[in-house]
């Protein structure tokens, strides 16, 4: 039985699981990634090449040590990222500037512009990614990244989603037609097709700007699923994870993907990855586009099924953003609520701090509280906050079910919901189902997964996931609660329609020459 490394990159810190295939984790280890922001540009959000490279060593060591092992015993490792982080590379695939983060939304500007030029030519693609392209994603953020470094356009060669550009780095692949892109990070957020194996052509691009089309190796590289394997670890990373040279890298994916296969994912499964935002994903077999659903592609998250994902773009941040607020912190607030009614506070809470990621898929939306009282507290709008981000994980799990995606259980994941019993009781009672959690942790359990996938131990993800998901503790609906949170949800569900078509309050931080008023994804009946 071989022993492998499952790295995840979240937004905050790289996480660095030990993993035997047949005894499960041995050691985890986390090293944190500073983020630089701005207080003049509050849409900004990166983090630089050096501090996750320092990042990874440091929490690999440690993981090592936890597990009590040497490095030179590893078969292979995988890497999983948070996406869409994007890194301009030169023609030998060097960084040309910090990495932006999926919450740096500066190309809102960008976003809008592709989804209207995709809108006026009838692009397919469009339909396969929520009807809107997103200010976190890779075309947005090269165009914004080009008009807004207008010296430095002759340098850029390629980008790449960080899951794709650290495996070259760690392999060291140095050709951008080597480049390894992985089908999950290019079918989710570059409009790519497994399909048609081809992205936008050159001309929609130049029909958007010139500048997009001007990008001589923007496309370059080889596209590839998570049982592939990318490359091999390269003689200067092998010495600086003390591990041995040559031994075998798979494609990347987004952390939350992987995570979800880590979770227990499989058809039928809802599997809600919790952590700064919400990433809220399903395997279908069926390929039709989701209005307002940010993501479906075949082969991502699982190989051999079609990858749906959607999610809330605040979560954690926004439960972080009410402590800081209040001067309190989350712990206190969580205690604080353990033992709230369903709707006790008397508020609604929208939870569009960070926009809306699914269904409207508007990044310019911002947070709305209604019922405010004198009396009331941070622990009040506390309980709106996880009421409202399970009021808008129903809207998207019936988004996903009125277009044939099937939806039998619901798996919290993330680091969330092991810390928070109150939320996964209220997740239960809004939704009207049971919520599994599971036992232990998981994160960097499904990278480990596909290392030993590629190690050879294991010859299909199903194998591998029989033998080492986790067992669940379940929190089933509260009958009281669950019909408290049925009127609750009718209101919800109401506005949340009727609130995001008002300009002036979709964009409050927006100039009025900004606004716009045109109708938002199609909800159903």
């Amino acid at each position: 039985m071989s022993l492998v490394a499952g790295v995840d990159f979240g937004t905050a810190s790289v996480r660095v699981a030990v993993v035997d295939a047949g005894r499960g984790c041995l050691g985890r280890a986390v090293a944190p990634i500073a983020t630089h922001r701005s207080a003049a540009d509050p849409h900004l959000a990166t983090q630089s090449h050096a501090d996750h490279c320092l990042a990874l060593e440091r929490a690999f060591g440690a993981a090592l040590a936890a597990a009590g092992v040497r490095g030179t015993e590893l078969s292979a490792l995988a890497i999983d990222t948070t996406g869409s982080t994007i890194v301009p590379l030169d023609r030998r695939l060097r960084p040309l500037d910090e990495y932006m983060l999926w919450c740096d939304h500066r190309a809102w500007r960008e976003a809008e512009e592709i989804t209207a030029q995709a809108g006026n030519v009838g692009l397919e693609a469009l339909h396969y990614c929520g009807g809107a392209y997103s200010p976190e994603w890779g075309y947005a953020k090269v165009l914004h990244w080009l008009r807004a470094n207008p010296d430095r356009r002759a340098q850029l060669h390629t980008a790449a989603e960080h899951c794709d550009y650290i495996v070259a780095e760690l392999c060291g692949i140095d050709e951008p037609a080597a480049l390894p892109r992985s089908t999950c990070a290019m079918g989710h957020k570059w409009m790519w097709d497994a399909g048609r194996e081809a992205q936008p052509a050159a001309a929609f691009l130049a029909s958007v700007d010139p500048l997009l089309a001007a990008v001589p190796g923007l496309h370059a590289g080889r596209v590839g699923n998570s049982a592939m394997v990318a490359g091999t670890v390269c003689s200067a990373w092998a010495a600086r994870l003390g591990v041995r040279t040559g031994i075998p890298v798979p494609f990347g994916a987004l952390d939350a993907h992987w995570d979800a296969l880590g979770a227990g994912c499989r058809p039928g499964d809802v599997v809600n990855v919790l952590g700064t935002s919400a990433c809220i994903m399903a395997l279908s077999d069926r390929y039709v586009p989701i209005p307002g659903v940010s993501g479906v592609v075949r082969g991502s998250i699982h190989p051999a099924h079609v990858g749906v994902e959607a999610g809330l773009a605040a979560v954690g941040s926004l439960f972080e953003a009410i402590a800081q607020r209040a001067g309190s912190d989350v712990g206190t607030l969580t205690a604080a609520v353990q033992a709230y009614r369903a709707g006790q506070s008397g508020l609604l809470r929208f939870a569009w701090d960070n926009g809306d990621r699914s269904v409207l898929a508007d990044p310019q939306l911002t947070g709305v509280t209604l019922g405010w009282r004198l009396d009331s507290t941070a622990a009040d709008e506390f309980h709106a906050a996880i009421e409202g981000t399970a009021f808008q994980t129903r809207i998207i799990i019936e988004q996903l079910q009125r277009y044939g995606v099937p939806c039998r259980r619901v798996i919290h994941g993330g680091g969330i919901p092991g810390n928070n019993a109150a939320l996964n009781r209220i997740y239960a009672s809004v939704l009207n189902v049971p919520v599994m959690v599971p036992k232990r942790e998981v994160t960097g359990l499904g990278a480990a997964m596909f290392a030993l996938l590629a190690a050879g131990d294991f010859r299909t993800l199903d194998e591998a996931q029989r033998a080492l998901a986790p067992d669940y503790e379940v929190f089933e609906p509260d009958v009281e609660s669950s019909r408290a949170y049925e009127r609750g949800y009718a209101a919800f569900r109401k506005l949340y329609r009727e609130l995001a078509t008002l300009g002036e309050l979709r964009r409050l931080r927006a100039s009025p020459l900004t606004l716009r008023t045109e109708g938002q994804a199609d909800l159903g009946a």
